[in-house]
């Protein structure tokens, strides 16, 4: 009943619609003997900037009551390392999972970069840009925020790729519709609702931040009614736009509400931290819940809610 969970999205075939978000999977081999990777439709990487990046002060994560919140600091090797080892490994070791890369920048113009520089890597089937990411003082919320400086960003990493590109945001943008609209008109193909939620951890014993970074993001179920209803909000205003739905997933009930609200992915993030087999989990359960309600097609249900009558 697998070929139930079979989809298009952006031009890409997925197996199902259940991707890893990015952080989660590392660039695939972190994983590799941990779950089957060939079981997900597919993951995104972990971030990609021009210059390698140390990351933030430890503690980076920790739990608090309803989810997780971290500041890690978009950590990694740089673009030229994850071109060298990281995508020959994906090319030769992924088979069936489609792959984004998660590109961050401290620029407009290193969007571009490192989409140029691992746009002709094989095993990369499209891009996600962070504009979102609240935990760094520099390159982020910035970009997201501000509907010129966003377009001038999407424009040049699509001048750099003819691959889907996704555009991730924040949950506090002023209006999700406009900023992803703004986002589709200069070139991206789709947009990725939502990042984590920036917030705050205090110990009290202490009276310091829980975080060594201090503020982070925040993740978990609490965030899963604002990713469904901005999932909503933008397909109902952009029909045809594909969304990653994220936010609180971790069971097939969760996957279910996005894609009814019309996401045509949904990824695992923070549930995966708890259950590294959370995602295969949830291939399973949609293909039994397909089975049960005789659904030959998940993605006829896509955006099929009912809104209620005023």
């Amino acid at each position: 009943m697998t070929d139930a969970l079979r989809t298009t999205v952006a031009g890409l075939d997925f197996a199902n619609p259940v991707v890893l978000a990015s952080g989660t999977a590392g660039y695939g081999r972190e994983l590799a003997g941990v779950i089957d990777l060939e079981l997900l439709g597919g993951f995104v990487t972990k971030a990609v900037s021009p210059e390698p990046r140390h990351g933030n002060p430890a503690p980076r994560v920790w739990d608090f009551d309803g989810g997780m919140i971290n500041a890690v600091g978009l950590a990694n090797p740089g673009m030229d390392v994850v071109r060298a080892e990281a995508l020959p490994w994906i090319a030769a070791h992924v088979k069936s999972p489609r792959v984004l890369v998660n590109v961050v920048g401290r620029s407009i113009e290193d969007f571009a970069a490192v989409v140029a520089a691992l746009d002709g890597s094989a095993g990369v089937h499209g891009f996600e840009l962070n504009v979102s990411c609240p935990n760094t003082r520099k390159g982020g919320l910035e970009f997201g925020a501000d509907p010129d400086a966003l377009r001038a960003l999407v424009a040049g990493a699509r001048a750099a790729t003819g691959k889907p590109l996704f555009v991730k945001l924040s949950p506090v943008v002023a209006d999700v519709v406009t900023t992803a609209r703004a986002a589709v008109e200069a070139g991206a193909t789709g947009v990725t609702l939502f990042n984590t939620m920036p917030g705050l951890v205090v110990d009290v014993a202490t009276r310091r931040p829980v975080l060594g970074f201090g503020s982070g993001g925040g993740s978990g179920p609490a965030l899963l009614p604002g990713a469904t209803l901005a999932t909503w909000k933008v397909t109902r205003a952009l029909p045809g736009v594909p969304v990653i739905g994220t936010g609180g997933v971790s069971t097939a009930d969760h996957a279910l509400q996005l894609i009814i609200a019309g996401a045509s992915l949904v990824a695992l993030g923070t549930a995966t931290m708890a259950d590294p087999h959370a995602a295969e989990h949830l291939v399973r359960d949609l293909a039994r819940w397909c089975d049960a309600h005789g659904v030959t097609r998940l993605s006829d249900v896509r955006g099929t809610l009912e809104w209620p009558s005023q």
